[in-house]
C-alpha cells in the first residue's frame, strides 16, 4: 500500500517551470548515481544515431559538433539502448530518419534478451517506458523509440529475475518514466551496482513505476550541469535534449 501511494503521488507530481532538464549527483542505499530529469512538457527528448551523411555519431563530441553548426547545444545526453559491433540497434529503433530496426519480441542471449525487456517511446509532450509485449499490443505512435533490456521496473515491481544477493556488479544506466509521461529520469551509477540495486533506485527512490535498462560498463553521460561529458568507445543510439532550436514557421 505504501508503494502504491508513492506511485499515486508521483503521478500527481508537477515539475517546476524553471529547469526543464535538471542533473544532480545523489547517494542511495550506499551507492552513488548521477541523475538527469527531463520535463517532457517543456523539453523535447530526441534520439540520434547517424548524421546527414549516414555516419554514426558514436560520440557526444561528434553530435555536439553537428549541433553547433545549427546554433544548437546538447543540454543532456546518454547512450540509449544496445547495439551490434557496427553500432546498429539490436532492437526497435525509430528516429527522424524512420525505423532502423524492427521490434524484437523473442527471448535471446545477453541482457537484451532477458525478458521482459522494453521500449522507450517518445511522443509530443511525453515519454513512456513500455514492456515490449504491451508496446506491441498498444502500438503507440512514437516520434522516437528505442528498445533495450531488461526492464528494471514493471508496473511498480522489480524484474522477476533480479536477486537481492546477486554478485553481478557493473556500472549501469537506464531510464524511468512517470504514469503521466511528463517525468523522464535518466540515471547512471557512479560505482558498480547490481540489477536489484539499480531497479530499486527507480522504484523506491525516484518513485517511478516503469524503468528500462540501457547498458552496462560502456554507459556514458553528457551532463554540462555536472561538468561531465564522458568519452570512450563509439556508441550506438544516443538520447538527449537539444537547446537553441527554433520552432518551424
Amino acid at each position: 500500500m505504501i508503494r502504491k501511494a508513492a506511485f499515486l503521488l508521483a503521478a500527481l507530481w508537477t515539475a517546476p517551470a524553471a529547469g526543464a532538464v535538471e542533473c544532480s549527483d545523489v547517494a542511495y542505499e550506499g551507492n552513488r548515481y548521477s541523475i538527469c530529469e527531463v520535463d517532457t512538457a517543456q523539453e523535447q527528448l530526441q534520439l540520434f544515431l547517424k548524421d546527414g551523411e549516414n555516419q554514426v555519431y558514436g560520440h557526444f563530441s561528434s553530435l555536439e559538433d553537428a549541433l553547433v553548426k545549427d546554433g544548437k547545444t546538447l543540454a543532456f545526453a546518454t547512450n540509449a539502448g544496445m547495439y551490434h559491433t557496427d553500432r546498429s540497434p539490436v532492437g526497435l529503433y525509430v528516429d527522424e530518419n524512420g525505423e532502423a530496426m524492427r521490434l524484437v519480441t523473442n527471448a535471446g542471449p545477453g541482457n537484451f534478451g532477458l525478458l521482459p525487456n522494453g521500449v522507450l517511446c517518445i511522443r509530443d509532450g511525453r515519454a513512456d517506458v513500455f514492456e515490449t509485449l504491451a508496446f506491441e499490443q498498444t502500438a503507440p505512435d512514437c516520434t522516437y523509440a528505442t528498445q533495450s533490456g531488461p526492464m528494471l521496473v514493471i508496473d511498480g515491481e522489480l524484474h522477476p529475475r533480479f536477486l537481492a544477493d546477486s554478485d553481478s556488479y557493473y556500472i549501469r544506466n537506464g531510464v524511468g518514466t512517470s504514469v503521466d509521461g511528463r517525468r523522464a529520469v535518466f540515471a547512471i551509477s557512479r560505482n558498480a551496482v547490481t540489477f536489484h540495486q539499480f531497479g530499486s533506485l527507480f522504484r523506491d527512490y525516484l518513485n517511478l513505476p516503469s524503468a528500462l535498462y540501457f547498458d552496462g560498463n560502456i554507459s556514458r553521460l553528457h551532463a554540462p550541469q555536472l561538468g561531465r561529458s564522458d568519452a570512450g568507445f563509439m556508441m550506438g543510439p544516443i538520447v538527449g535534449v537539444v537547446e537553441g532550436a527554433q520552432p518551424d514557421g
